[in-house]
């Protein structure tokens, strides 16, 4: 069991960064990291996830995922290299977080896009690509939480590493643990193409088809409109 809490980033943090940054703004000075230096699963599960996400999700929605594993690389190899998961279950986390999104899916149910999403993750990963059940758990628990922002209580590793980078892209949130020069060849790979407007329309049709939706716990005006005025990446968008 202790293995595969390591392997799959089961390892509580603490759900506030400020509390894993020791009240900094970073460990250390980042440095610029490269697409070409970040090394991406080519297991047969992670190309199999890696054709799914790329044939159901818009592009715009595939290149923020692919924007998150490559700043969350960053953010563990440079801040936290003492975190533990495997490269694979993180890059699954990333490729699926925004699968309730899609036009199918979001209109598909009433619950909230990343319940539905994480729920999405959890059958195809075990049911249908039969990934470890504990790798599968992690994946579909990283999806559900990954707008679980918040300063009290704890979080999966890769909750929370999800959390900080899916923030830092569409936010420009914690913007001290990501190096410039890495955005910049991020989104040469994989451009935003105006992401932010992109993403803030997808929080209002969610609320606006169930104002109950847990995105609305980020606030109805205040998430879209952070999300719009993303200073950080505005230069990229």
């Amino acid at each position: 069991m202790s293995n595969d809490i390591e392997l799959y980033g089961w390892e509580e943090k603490s759900r506030d960064p400020s509390v894993v940054l020791g009240g900094k703004k970073n460990i250390k000075d980042p440095e610029p990291q490269t697409v070409a230096s970040t090394k991406v699963p080519d297991s047969p599960l992670a190309k199999s996830i890696l054709q799914y996400a790329e044939k159901e999700l818009s592009t715009q929605t595939f290149n923020h995922s692919m924007r998150v594993y490559y700043y969350g690389k960053a953010i563990h190899t440079q801040q936290f290299p003492d975190w533990r998961f495997t490269d694979e279950t993180y890059l699954l986390a990333c490729l699926l977080h925004d699968i309730g999104t899609t036009d199918k899916n979001i209109s598909a149910t009433k619950m909230s896009f990343e319940f539905h999403g994480g729920l999405l993750a959890l059958e195809l990963l075990s049911t249908e690509l039969y990934a470890p059940i504990a790798q599968a758990e992690s994946v579909a628990e990283a999806v559900i939480r990954h707008q679980d922002i918040g300063e009290t209580g704890k979080i999966t590793t890769i909750g929370l590493l999800l959390q900080l980078a899916t923030i830092f892209d569409n936010m420009g949130g914690h913007e001290e643990l990501v190096h410039k020069e890495t955005i910049q060849d991020v989104t040469r790979h994989y451009p935003r193409n105006k992401w932010s407007s992109c993403f803030a329309a997808t929080i209002r049709k969610e609320n606006g088809l169930k104002p109950w939706a847990h995105t609305t716990a980020l606030g109805e005006e205040d998430f879209p409109n952070g999300v719009l005025n993303n200073k950080l990446m505005e230069p990229f968008d």
